[in-house]
């Protein structure tokens, strides 16, 4: 087995494309979940960079705090980075990592000229505890201690999970504290509900997850929405024509109506509740098991192994349903290209619309290898005119002297633009900060929170001094 790397960032905003990460917290493990290394550090807000008020509030986090770091955005992603490579291969994992941190973490790397896919290549996997966590106590009841909401339903919060499960979590919040709590849910996953833990060993990487999917006749796995767990046993039929997830039949229903009827029939069958076509995302860490644990659960215990596997087997031995469904979703994207909005991205925004090059990803090194004042002709190498757009923007950011004045210009009248802008947009502007804050306040007055209030005027007075600065560019 290889060893986990277990990963935690505060973030100045909950905007993956437009906010910063400010804190990281990052733990080696080996396959025993004991400690062998760790990466801990904080970084400076970096110009232009506007935090929500509320992000901060939950991380702790003070501007005034932010400012006395010694490292820069920039300085603290090449330290992680280097870790990460003197680490090794490993399976990297968090708390709800693969939706939140993973995300910021492809985004920042992709601005700060790096590969962004680090977790996922070179023999990389990815896994995560919070998904776990659902499917233990789903399969294993009271594997974990959870609290319960107005609604009656289990909270998965990491600061409310550690106490009540004994692990210590006094430091909720700081990206290191929230990583020693996540390997203290690991540890007891991997001991009260060992089999979901095994499992999800084999789903971690993205091509054996399929495979497995692929290869069962039918499986058991779960998903959670509306504050629940739900079990489902399916067997594959086929696979996305555009994402290539895996399209399974729900195996409650009978397949006997549903293969007999025509394309348009099939379309409008589809879009009914309830689904009897469910959505395995196979990248995303989901937990197989054997189709056994179905007979948990009434729905499917009630129409017995047997039955189950005999209708698995009608939908396998069907390749003309198999081609149906793919038409179906196949119509579905062309629906979807036609009423897709044309504006043009951002280059923040950009980075599923296309992958870098080969041959661009090979000046990346060069560009932090070199010294700060030979960074722009490794910039004018790049042919993704995003990367040069990067290259420049982290020039603005850490070495402004080095720029030519009409880039400067450039850069700096853009992000004034930007911050000052009063319309709803997708970052966060100064106008939306100062509503943010009028909000708060009134709240947190009213609770009678004067820690929070100082955080908030600290804030108030960093946006302040942000307005100044960019209303004169």
């Amino acid at each position: 087995m290889s060893n986990f790397v277990f990963y935690d960032f505060e973030t100045s905003s909950s905007n993956k494309y437009w906010g910063q990460i400010i804190q990281i917290g990052a733990v080696l493990t080996n396959d025993n979940l004991d400690e062998l290394d760790r990466f801990d550090a904080r970084c400076r807000l970096s110009p232009g960079i506007i935090p929500e008020a509320m992000a901060l509030i939950v991380n702790k986090t003070s501007p005034s705090m932010l400012k006395k770091s010694n490292l820069s955005h920039y300085e603290m992603i090449r330290q992680f980075v280097e870790t990460l490579k003197r680490w090794g291969k490993a399976t990297y994992i968090g708390f709800n990592s693969i939706e939140f941190d993973e995300e910021f973490l492809r985004c920042t790397l992709f601005q700060t000229l790096e590969y962004p896919y680090i977790t996922s290549t070179n023999g990389n996997t990815r896994g995560d505890i919070l998904s776990l966590a659902r499917a233990a106590n789903l399969y294993y009841p009271n594997t974990l201690k959870n609290s319960v909401n107005e609604k009656g339903n289990d909270v998965y919060k990491l600061d409310q999970m550690a106490p009540l499960n004994g692990i210590e979590h006094g430091d909720a919040h700081s990206a290191i504290g929230d990583v020693i709590a996540t390997i203290g849910i690991a540890k007891i996953i991997s001991k009260k509900a060992p089999n979901v833990w095994k499992a999800s060993m084999l789903t971690m990487d993205k091509n054996q997850s399929l495979e497995l999917i692929k290869k069962e006749l039918l499986f058991c796995t779960n998903e959670y929405f509306y504050g629940r767990s739900r079990p489902y046993v399916q067997t594959f039929i086929c696979q996305h024509p555009q994402y290539q997830w895996p399209l399974c039949f729900d195996l409650r229903h009978d397949p006997s109506p549903y293969l007999k009827m025509p394309i348009k029939e099939l379309t409008a069958a589809m879009k009914k509740q309830p689904k009897f076509i469910r959505t395995v995302r196979h990248n995303k860490h989901p937990v197989i098991m054997n189709p056994s644990y179905g007979n948990q659960f009434d729905e499917y215990k009630l129409i017995g192994t047997k039955k189950l596997e005999e209708r698995a087997k009608m939908i396998k031995n069907n390749e003309a349903f198999a081609e149906k469904v793919s038409s179906v979703k196949r119509s579905e994207i062309d629906e979807k290209e036609q009423t897709k909005s044309q504006e043009d991205l951002y280059n923040e925004e950009s980075i599923y619309a296309k992958f870098t090059s080969t041959e661009d990803n090979k000046i990346m090194p060069e560009f932090h290898s070199v010294d700060w004042d030979k960074k722009l002709q490794v910039i004018s190498k790049f042919k993704d005119e995003r990367l040069q757009y990067f290259g420049k923007k982290l020039l603005y950011m850490e070495k402004p002297e080095i720029l030519t004045k009409p880039d400067f210009n450039l850069i700096h009248k853009d992000i004034s633009k930007k911050l000052l802008s009063t319309n709803n947009e997708n970052w966060n502007t100064i106008p939306r900060t100062y509503s943010e804050i009028d909000t708060l306040r009134a709240k947190f007055e009213k609770e009678n929170q004067p820690e929070k209030l100082k955080i908030l005027d600290d804030i108030n007075a960093y946006v302040e001094d942000l307005e100044k600065y960019y209303s004169s560019a």
